[in-house]
Order: C-alpha cells, then structure tokens, then sequence
C-alpha cells in the first residue's frame, strides 16, 4: 500500500520550501506558468464566473465566496490607479496558517 497522501505531479505548492530556487526562470522548468495565458486571454469576467461556478471560499470563519470577493474589484481601469492589498491577517493570535499560501 502507498503510505503517500498525494502524488508529487496533483502537488499544488511544488516548491513550498523554495528547494527547486525561486527564480521565474526554475517556476517555468516546473511548469508553474503552463496554460496560464491562455486563461488570462479568456478574460476577466470568464475567470471570476469559473471561480464563482467552483464556489471556492475564504478560508476564514465567514468562508466568503472568492468569485464573489474578486467581482467587486473595478472592471475598467479609468485615470485613478488600483491596488490589489493582501493582508493575511488571520485575526488569530499566534497561528499564521496563510503565510505559506503567499510565498512564493
């Protein structure tokens, strides 16, 4: 019996602990970027409708819908600057648990 949980190719976070190097150049050798054009070229409103449609949620107390949070972000970009701001603050004293999900 596999004493494995799961395969290293279903790994999401594949260098986690930066052991493959951080630079772009190791990202694209493990094929982090593979399909990611051809997602951003499906455009906005395709990508928060597949986000809602997979009803991805925080993962906070309130497990707020992603799709949902991300459509409120402005759809065009007039003469004002934006700014995406992620704080990750867990509002739990001593846990930190998303720290890991925003490295890079």
């Amino acid at each position: 019996m596999d004493t494995k949980m799961l395969k290293e190719e279903n790994k999401i976070f594949k260098n986690l602990y930066n052991e493959h190097g951080w630079e772009l150049e190791n990202a694209f050798k493990r094929d982090d970027w593979r399909d990611t054009k051809k997602i951003i070229d499906k455009g906005r409103d395709w990508i928060i409708n597949e986000i809602k449609t997979s009803e991805l949620r925080g993962r906070g107390g309130a497990g707020f819908s992603t799709g949902l949070k991300w459509s409120f972000a402005p759809k065009k970009v007039g003469s004002r600057p934006h700014y995406l701001v992620i704080n990750a603050d867990e509002s739990e004293p001593g846990t930190c648990k998303d720290r890991d999900i925003l490295r890079i």
